[in-house]
């Protein structure tokens, strides 16, 4: 089950160390068995927007290995989540976009054992579908009447989108700076925006009003998603084995098939 945007009101909870338990996810069947018998209850998972499809069916495959736990995904900008979490939002699993907020909630002393990197993600120009303005280059993004969306800075994507710019030596006309790279995604696939830079599976998710144009060769800058259970998880144990399960075979491969890189 998907929820809205958790308020970040700090709950006052207690800060315990527990341990992650990931162990060896290679082989599935040991996920399966690690923890069936004493897993249940509601399981509320923090997951970047770019995770969305991708923990979607993660989320379905994982209550089928695990039926008396019902994960809820809260998803948006890892900033937004990161600032949930400093003010005591009750998450049991934190999936970032970058490994830099992952860090920031790691200083904070609210990360149980060492986050794990589980995915990668590059970003892609993305245009509505039959492309109407006639989008060809990152050059086009600096053509003051093109209608640009970037994501806002100091989410994963706004950062890595000024990377990319900056790497390219484009300074773009960005009309719109939107929450995260969803919201930017729905825009452009609405019409409402000309192009703008979003993940690849962004655009393997809105295939059917989304086209892609490559990026120029060379500008391969990526991101890192890490994973990690928070302390004091309201569901330790099936926070473990949700983070087990994202880092085993069967979670590598859907993610591999929403177009993200795996370790």
């Amino acid at each position: 089950m998907t929820i809205g945007v958790l308020q970040s009101a700090a709950l006052g909870v207690a800060l315990a160390a527990i341990a992650i338990g990931c162990g060896d996810a290679s082989a599935d069947d040991s996920v399966a068995g690690s923890g069936e018998d004493t897993a249940s209850g509601e399981l509320l998972v923090f997951a970047a927007a770019s995770l969305t499809d991708a923990f979607g069916d993660i989320e379905d495959a994982f209550e089928k290995a695990f039926p008396d736990v019902e994960v809820q995904l809260n998803l948006a900008g890892s900033s937004t989540l990161r600032e949930q979490i400093l003010g005591g939002a009750p998450a049991s699993v934190f999936a970032s976009a970058d490994e830099t907020r992952m860090d920031e909630v790691v200083e904070a002393e609210l990360i149980a054992g060492i986050p794990m990197v589980f995915a990668s993600n590059t970003l892609t120009i993305a245009v509505p579908t039959a492309n109407p303005a006639g989008i060809t280059s990152l050059d086009d993004f600096a053509d003051p009447p093109v209608l640009v969306g970037a994501c806002a800075v100091g989410v994963p994507c706004g950062d890595l989108s000024a990377a990319v710019f900056t790497a390219a030596r484009v300074d773009p006309s960005i009309d719109t700076y939107e929450p995260d790279v969803r919201s930017l995604l729905a825009k452009i696939a609405d019409g409402e925006l000309d192009t703008g830079l979003v993940y690849v599976t962004d655009v393997a998710a809105r295939a059917d009003a989304v086209d892609e144009i490559s990026l120029p060769p060379g500008i391969d800058i990526a991101t890192s998603y890490p994973i990690a259970t928070l302390l004091d998880a309201p569901n330790p144990e099936a926070a473990a084995l949700f983070v087990e399960y994202v880092l085993s075979d069967e979670g590598r491969r859907i993610l591999t098939d929403h177009r993200f890189g795996t370790p």
